[in-house]
């Protein structure tokens, strides 16, 4: 029998930082504060720092419940997606919905940092267990080429709602640094970063770069040797480790078509990538997207990592 498509949920997929993590997106497509040329969602279609119901905080969280009802709890449930989680003026409250249906699960949120200056969202994040705040542009300047703001944040205000969060938060923050090789990777930028992450005081900073097609096509990946350099003037040698999948169970074809199409829709995906994410066949995955791009539902990029599938 063929599953029913989920709209708010997606994966779950395997993080080299999470385990097994079953997405949750609380925003329409590409509602976002910020509009970043490396965003692999593509371009920002509604830029906005206002908080609302985006989408039905009920129907997410049914969507939830249905999940749970008949699937192995995964290791981590990640509100993430296409735009900024906290734009969603019940993050909060969902999040104490996934903690009371499956205790133990860790709730996770991805999130642009951009609103962490808000009561009001530091109040719901930190109902969470994790936090996994972007923060790459110490000034306007830098802010304003790679992130492309709405034009009310400031960077300073971020790394002070930022600072604030971590001094009231009981769980874990990590800070995510982005590096666009000539945006933000020069020594005087990256000695700037590394005076805001120490006043962060977050328990880990991870260093990451462009890893498959991005708003932007002049934004390519930072070298290595220097993303290891950033790596250790940031005060990280951490090394993320490679995920081991675990099954997620069987799906049949139209089931592994339909979760697909919930995740390249979100973020482009190469074969490979969705086969591991899936815990089914390749050969099944190849075949799903065969059907998919003859149909006309999904599209190729080649990119330097191989060929990633997006939608139409």
């Amino acid at each position: 029998m063929t599953e029913e498509p989920y709209v708010y949920l997606f994966g779950p997929v395997p993080s080299r930082r999470l385990g097994l993590s079953l997405g949750v997106d609380l925003v329409p497509s590409k509602t976002c504060s910020l509009d970043c040329v490396y965003c692999e969602s593509g371009a920002t279609t509604k830029l906005t720092v206002k908080r609302s119901a985006l989408v039905p905080k009920e129907a997410v969280m049914a969507e939830i419940d249905r999940y749970l009802a008949t699937h192995e709890p995964p290791d981590a449930v990640t509100f993430s997606g296409a735009g900024e989680p906290t734009l969603h003026e019940s993050l909060g409250e969902i999040a104490d919905h996934i903690k009371s249906r499956c205790p133990g699960v860790r709730v996770v949120l991805l999130t642009n940092g951009t609103l962490f200056d808000r009561e009001d969202v530091r109040r719901d994040a930190a109902r969470t267990d994790l936090v996994i705040a972007s923060f790459e542009a110490s000034g306007k300047k830098v802010f304003r080429a790679l992130n492309r703001p709405h034009p009310s944040l400031d960077p300073e205000a971020m790394a002070e709602g930022l600072v604030t969060f971590r001094q009231e938060f009981s769980g874990e923050l990590w800070i995510e640094v982005f590096i666009v090789p000539g945006l933000n990777d020069d020594d005087d930028e990256v000695a700037r970063l590394a005076e805001v992450v120490k006043r962060i005081g977050p328990d880990r900073v991870q260093v990451n770069t462009l890893d498959r097609p991005g708003t932007e096509a002049w934004v390519k990946p930072a070298d290595p040797e220097r993303l290891k350099t950033i790596t250790e003037a940031l005060g990280s040698g951490e090394v993320i480790g490679a995920y081991t999948p675990r099954s997620t169970g069987g799906d049949s074809d139209a089931d592994v078509g339909s979760r697909i199409l919930g995740m390249v829709k979100r973020r482009p995906c190469t074969a490979e990538d969705l086969a591991e994410s899936l815990g089914v066949p390749q050969e099944q995955v190849d075949e799903a997207l065969e059907t998919l791009t003859r149909t006309g539902r999904i599209q190729q990029e080649t990119q330097a990592r191989g060929m990633f599938y997006k939608p139409l």
